[in-house]
Order: C-alpha cells, then sequence, then structure tokens
C-alpha cells in the first residue's frame, strides 16, 4: 500500500439513518466491556450501571459527540481482524448503525470532533474519518509506521496524532481536505508508545511509553521531544486535567495511577490499582477521574481534589475504553 495515498476504495456510501432530538443524561459514563463486546451506560453519580448494550466485537476505545447523543466504538475484534465501528444512539441506548470499514483493519484509537469520527486502522497503517452526516469515509492516509493504537486531535483539529508501538514513534499529521491527505511528520520516541494526549492548550503532546517506563513530551510547535520523564513501569493511558495543570498516568505494569504535576514535571501522587489498569477519563469539570481495572472488572473513582479512592463501579468482563455524556 502507498501509505501516502488515499484509499479511494473505502470510501463508503452506508445510507442514512436518523438519531433520537432528545438531549442525553448529564454526568452518564460509558464504559466498554471488552471481552463482553457490550457497552454499559453508568449514572456516575450513584455509581451503578443502568443498563448495558452489546456492540461489536473487541470494542476498546470510545469517543462521544459533543451534544452527547452519539457515540462511537471502532471494533478491534479478538479472534478475527476487525473492520466495523459500532454508532450507538445514547439517547436510546442502542446500537443504530455498523459502519462497514473494509480494507481497513483492526481499527482502535478514536476522536470525534464536530461530526466526523477519526480512528486509526492499525493493520493497514492508516488513519481515517468518517462522517456521520454522509455516513461515508471522507479523508484516509497512510502512516507508515506499524502498531498505531491510540489517537488524539489538536485543539483547533488541524492535526492529528497517533502512537505507534512497533515503530517506537508518534505520527504528527496534517488533516487536510476531503480526498486530500496533508504533511505528515515522524517522531521518534521512547520503547512501545501507547498512551497519548495533547494539553488543552495545544502545546504539548505527552506520550507513554510501555517499553522502557517513560514519558515523552513533545512540542507540538516544532514536532520535536523537548524533555523525557523516567515515571514507572507501563504508562498506558495519559490524560491531563482540564486545566492543564495535572495529568494523570495509568501504570499497567506497576499497577499504579500516577498523578504528574504538569509545570514540575514531577510524580505528586501514586495510588495502588491492582487489577490491570488502563483505560482513563477525566470529568470536564475536573473535579473526578476514573480508571478501568480491567483485569478486576471494576472502574474506580478518583477525587481530583483530595487524590484519593472515592468509590468502585463493578462492571462487565475487561472494561477498558470510556467515554462522558457532558
Amino acid at each position: 500500500m502507498n501509505t501516502r495515498t488515499l484509499l479511494t476504495a473505502g470510501l463508503l456510501m452506508l445510507g442514512s439513518c436518523g438519531v433520537m432530538s432528545q438531549s442525553p443524561k448529564p454526568g452518564t459514563l460509558l464504559v466498554l466491556n471488552k471481552n463482553d463486546n457490550t457497552l454499559s451506560f453508568v449514572d456516575a453519580d450513584a455509581l451503578k450501571v443502568v443498563k448495558t448494550i452489546p456492540v461489536g466485537e473487541g470494542s476498546h476505545e470510545l469517543a462521544v459527540s459533543a451534544d452527547g447523543k452519539l457515540a462511537y466504538a471502532p471494533n478491534y475484534a479478538t479472534k478475527t481482524h476487525g473492520h466495523s465501528l459500532s454508532v450507538i444512539d445514547v439517547v436510546a441506548q442502542k446500537e443504530i448503525r455498523r459502519v462497514e470499514l473494509s480494507p481497513l483493519l483492526r481499527p482502535h484509537g478514536v476522536e470525534e470532533r464536530d461530526g466526523k469520527v477519526y480512528f486509526i486502522s492499525e493493520l493497514t497503517r492508516t488513519v481515517a474519518r468518517y462522517d456521520y452526516a454522509s455516513d461515508t469515509l471522507n479523508w484516509i492516509t497512510g502512516t507508515g509506521q506499524d502498531g498505531g493504537h491510540m489517537v488524539v486531535l489538536t485543539p483547533d483539529g488541524k492535526w492529528i496524532y497517533t502512537a505507534n508501538r512497533s515503530s517506537n514513534t508518534v505520527s504528527a499529521i496534517e488533516i487536510g481536505e476531503t480526498g486530500s491527505p496533508g504533511k505528515i511528520f515522524q517522531i521518534a520516541t521512547g520503547s512501545r508508545p501507547e498512551g497519548i494526549d495533547i494539553s488543552p492548550d495545544g502545546k504539548e503532546l505527552w506520550v507513554g511509553n510501555t517499553g522502557d517506563g517513560s514519558i515523552d513530551i513533545i512540542d507540538v510547535s516544532s514536532n520535536r521531544i523537548k524533555q523525557r520523564l523516567t515515571v514507572g513501569k507501563v504508562p498506558i493511558r495519559i490524560k491531563f486535567t482540564p486545566d492543564g495543570k495535572r495529568v494523570l498516568v495509568s501504570d499497567n505494569g506497576a499497577a499504579e495511577l500516577l498523578v504528574i504535576d504538569a509545570q514540575k514535571r514531577e510524580v505528586i501522587k501514586r495510588l495502588k490499582a491492582e487489577g490491570s489498569p488502563v483505560g482513563l477519563l477525566v470529568t470536564p469539570d475536573g473535579k473526578r477521574a476514573f480508571i478501568a481495572r480491567s483485569g478486576a472488572n471494576l472502574i474506580s473513582v478518583v477525587d481530583l481534589g483530595t487524590l484519593d479512592f472515592v468509590g468502585d463501579i463493578r462492571t462487565g468482563n475487561n472494561p477498558d475504553g470510556m467515554a462522558w455524556v457532558k
């Protein structure tokens, strides 16, 4: 595959499907249960699952629209190479569309912006964009890198970054117009980069290197690493707080949740989180965080004022990706 060529074979016209006009309940946490192939709706105040619905096979990551009405889950699959995207009506609490993505295989990390859904295809080394309104894949470009797993958009929506585990790189990709790839830069990182997030002001990209326990801090303006921190064992997910002052890291190897002072570059708290901690979510008000303890079938709740655990949510089998309904 020519990784800089738009995959015209992947442009799909799939027919439209309406979405309910009511507003979803704010303060709902959405949780993907990887081994059950389900999505749970959680009352984040009561800390209880209120409903669980089926989705595609092996969905790992989740994104929700700004109005909270639609959620999107790429179906990575387990026994086969997944090639679909589940679209969920959050109000009706059901999957309303299964988007066929072939020839794009093993879709994973996902971000939504203005009705457009960006995801990475791990096996075809590409990043693609699905437009809900037109029900098409209307932008695809190659990274040329192996093991692309997680993605993040810049706040202005002009660039997307992918963490490429097997190539030990991060790809910085300019989002071109429909049908046109933009510029691509490859940034060498530590070993097996995976967790990735961008600061709220769009100036820094933090990347967790799961192979050597480090975090690379990338200057977005130059796409160069300006600092490398050694923080733990397997920093598999990273999330900034909304004010940009702290960075949360789930360390799967040490079974810990790390809290880092973003300015001082120092770990200020380590919370023990047994049970294979992976997925992370910070609420928009910056008051709470949720960490998926996949091996324990739990979501643990963190008070970001006290930096302590304040509750648990019993979920389905192997919870991971989460999204928040504002």
